[in-house]
């Protein structure tokens, strides 16, 4: 697995705590998707988690992870959805039923180190794969007006079709988001919040505070998460942040809000759900330690 290229800039720049975001997001450096998958299995927790996301077609919420694709809800053991324990990377829900994702194939299996683009469009029960299979990891991925946008081998890659591929800046970042219109794209990096207005192809400068992670739901509702764990909103599509609260559990994996009020936090102790704007956070599902 190839460790995401931001690694000596953002420990530089912003910190251990955000470089060791990235090293955890790529499992140390190894593949074990067996004994990650050990681990979950017998603490009744998940561990490693890449993504989040809520399907609009029943308001489940599904986990990408290190062994696997979950979903999880209060109260009630994470459930592996299908018999695919992959190290699922990049991931996104991009319609009812319907997810995007990337990855490493599961140790034994007959799919390759790198599985590319891979589609399902039966809730993460089947994948297909779409392009780039045996060449491409992407580490975040997010669509909007039918295109999707993707970060991998230190780079920005365009798609309207999930087939070819646009290349476009090189930068060191953590996460990827795009305003619903397809108008801005905002990355994650160790010099903070930098933005494009071109799909990608070239960046302005990074704008603090750092944010490990971002969401962009809807226009005037943006979310970060720093590196130690706090939440923040921007109504002004990243110019300016307000800080909400501290999600438990400290250092996060992982954001996904799926509107202004519904948010889900992946920090190192478990998964967490805000329904009312970032306010409160309740735990869906514990993180293996």
């Amino acid at each position: 697995m190839t460790a995401r290229p931001a690694v000596r800039t953002l420990l530089a720049m912003a910190g251990a705590s955000i470089a060791s975001l990235v090293l955890a997001a790529c499992g140390g450096g190894t593949v074990d998707t067996g004994a990650a998958a050990d681990t979950s299995e017998s603490s009744g927790a998940l561990s490693h988690v890449h993504g989040l996301g809520v399907d609009p077609a029943d308001g489940s919420v599904y986990v990408a992870t290190h062994s696997g694709l979950y979903t999880v809800a209060k109260g009630e053991k994470p459930k592996l959805v299908g018999d695919r324990e992959d190290d699922f990377m990049g991931f996104a829900i991009t319609g009812e039923n319907t997810f995007i994702a990337s990855g490493h194939g599961a140790p034994g299996s007959d799919r390759p180190g790198n599985v590319g683009l891979i589609e399902s469009k039966d809730a993460g029960r089947t994948w297909t794969s779409r392009s780039l299979s045996g060449e491409a990891d992407f580490h975040s991925l997010d669509s909007a007006q039918g295109t999707v946008y993707g970060y991998e081998g230190g780079r920005i890659r365009t798609s309207s079709d999930l087939q070819s591929w646009e290349d476009g800046a090189t930068l060191e970042a953590l996460d990827l988001a795009v305003n619903p219109s397809g108008g801005r794209l905002l990355a994650s990096t160790a010099e903070g919040v930098v933005a494009s207005t071109d799909g990608g192809r070239t960046f302005a400068k990074g704008a603090e505070p750092v944010q490990a992670f971002l969401s962009w739901p809807t226009e005037k509702s943006l979310f970060g998460i720093d590196p130690s764990g706090k939440l923040n909103s921007s109504a002004d599509g990243g110019k300016t942040w307000k800080q909400l609260t501290a999600v438990p559990g400290g250092q996060p994996q992982d954001l996904t809000a799926v509107n202004a009020d519904h948010i889900l936090a992946a920090t190192q102790t478990g998964v967490y759900e805000s329904r009312d704007g970032g306010k409160t956070f309740t735990e869906l599902a514990p993180l293996a330690s």
